[in-house]
């Protein structure tokens, strides 16, 4: 009789193993299929079509510049920027469209909020972020142009939120900033 219960336990474990496992390589497989933005960067940071630079935020040289408290605010909330650019040529056109799908594929994701969109006669673009509006940590802003490709633009910081977004951008225009010290990420968002 003890080797019935025995043989029922272990059938039951077995089970319950075997459930077990698999319910953890759907979670796996499933978390998997999905590439994140920072994988995205890292994956593409070597590739030759691909510029990328990691920028603190104190390249933008704002110390000068007569910003308001908000402003200021907007500023200091700011870390750094992760800068990818896929630049377009004759040689790559089914490579950049591959990117550029695989990248609003990635932005697409609940988890971005959309901020804004942006469309101008450089190209189409939006900006998203990460984090609840109280507290961001991550703004994203994407843009591409069927001329000169695409640009990724991942904001990093600490409890940013909309406003700061909205009055960074005033005060960059304030500044006499005017690119230096991105070198060809420069050139190439310039056109």
């Amino acid at each position: 009789m003890t080797y019935i219960i025995s043989q029922s336990k272990n059938a039951s474990m077995k089970k319950i193993l075997k459930s077990a496992v698999l319910l953890i390589a759907v979670l796996l497989g499933s978390c998997a299929s999905q590439q994140s933005l920072q994988e995205y960067y890292v994956d593409n940071k070597e590739n030759p079509n691909f510029i990328s630079l990691d920028i603190p935020a104190s390249i933008l040289k704002m110390e000068e510049t007569d910003l308001t408290d908000g402003q200021r605010n907007a500023l200091e909330s700011l870390r750094k920027f992760n800068l990818l650019a896929f630049r377009k040529t004759a040689d790559n056109v089914a490579e950049y469209k591959l990117e550029k799908t695989k990248v609003k594929a990635i932005l697409k994701n609940d988890e971005f909020v959309e901020l804004m969109k942006i469309n101008s006669q450089y190209g189409k673009g939006v900006v998203k972020y990460l984090g609840d509006e109280n507290a961001i940590d991550e703004v994203i802003i994407y843009g591409d142009s069927n001329e000169q490709g695409f640009a990724l633009v991942r904001v990093l910081g600490k409890d940013m939120n909309p406003a700061h977004i909205v009055q960074l951008m005033q005060a960059i225009q304030k500044s006499d900033y005017n690119g230096e010290g991105l070198g060809e990420i420069g050139k190439f968002l310039k056109g």
